[in-house]
């Protein structure tokens, strides 16, 4: 938003216009003639004529002050109008249930978004066991994740570890997925039989032609994370700071993923705006623990103090959704 302000201020009389045609207060050239000495203007009351002149070619006291007032009054305006930018953009969209930009009203905030509230594949889900199908034909997750650098940044509604360079993959059907980013939701938005854990990774994969697969990792409070824990003070230093980004050095993606090899598997979309359709979604059947100290800084951290940034669990209509469990596997 952009303030203009326009002064038409005309600071010159009339007759003191540079180019000016009319010269108010003086005479057409008379023809020369001599005056009578005691005709002729005295010194006094040429130099009153000169200031006279002067007076009137200064703006007045009225104007400068209306000048003031408006100079003072845009630079009130313009951050204002800045901040309230800013906030418009941070509230684009809402986890909070009864907001008119929340979970139900997403698809209705932008045409780009409408698959949100029109789609038939939406994610998240519930992995109900009635509908869960083994399919051990879908193999052990194939992984070749390596460590990279990696920036922590508060995006306001999440936090998120962007990897720079190759982080490795996760190869699905024969397609290398490379990963991008970790991101955390809380509490899970995927559930288990109805049942919600404290806290879910996301670890977002791209393939050379586009297409989007996550693989998720459920929490729940207990001992402390290790990989967690290596961002700690980084957490701290992006706390209620959106768009906030830090360098962390070297991370390792595998150390956020774990060793379980049991997983469930479905179609589905991205969770956040604009809940684009057609991710593969892999979710890790075993739960790993979190301190409740390192649960509490990924949520404060979140600018706004939103606490709570899970999407609620949509419709699973006519999909299906396959388990992987290797054959000497009957738990976990």
């Amino acid at each position: 938003m952009t303030f203009s302000l326009v002064l038409h201020c005309n600071l010159y009389p009339t007759s003191s216009v540079p180019g000016s045609t009319h010269t108010r207060g003086t005479r057409s050239p008379a023809p020369r003639e001599e005056e009578p000495a005691d005709t002729r203007p005295s010194t006094n009351a040429r130099r009153a004529h000169q200031d006279q002149e002067r007076d009137n070619m200064r703006p007045s006291r009225g104007l400068h002050l209306a000048v003031l007032l408006l100079l003072f009054s845009a630079s009130v305006l313009l951050p204002a109008a800045r901040a309230q930018e800013e906030t418009d953009e941070e509230e684009e969209f809402s986890y909070l249930l009864d907001a008119e930009n929340g979970p139900a009203h997403w698809g209705d905030i932008k045409e780009e978004w409408s698959t949100c509230g029109k789609g038939n594949m939406q994610s998240p889900i519930d992995l109900a066991s009635p509908r869960v199908s083994l399919v051990r034909g879908l193999g052990y997750l194939n992984h070749s994740y390596v460590p990279a650098n990696a920036t922590i940044i508060n995006r306001g509604h999440d936090i998120m570890l962007k990897f720079e360079g190759d982080a490795g993959s996760v190869s699905i059907a024969g397609t290398p997925y490379f990963l991008r980013q970790l991101h955390w939701h809380s509490p899970t938005e995927h559930s288990v039989n109805g049942r919600r854990y404290d806290m879910e990774l996301h670890m977002f994969h791209e393939s050379a032609q586009g297409k989007a697969a996550v693989i998720g990792v459920f929490y729940e409070v207990g001992a402390h994370d290790a990989f967690l824990h290596k961002m700690e003070p980084y957490l701290e230093m992006i706390a209620d700071r959106k768009d906030r980004e830090e360098k962390m050095g070297m991370m390792d993606p595998r150390d956020a993923r774990g060793k379980a090899s049991v997983y469930y598997r479905y179609l589905g979309s991205l969770t956040t705006p604009p809940c684009t359709e057609g991710v593969i979604w892999t979710i890790i059947k075993r739960v790993r623990s979190v301190s409740r100290h390192q649960l509490e800084l990924l949520r404060e951290a979140v600018h706004d103090d939103m606490e709570k940034n899970a999407r609620p669990r949509q419709e699973v209509n006519s999909r299906d959704i396959s388990m992987f469990r290797p054959f000497e596997q009957n738990r976990h």
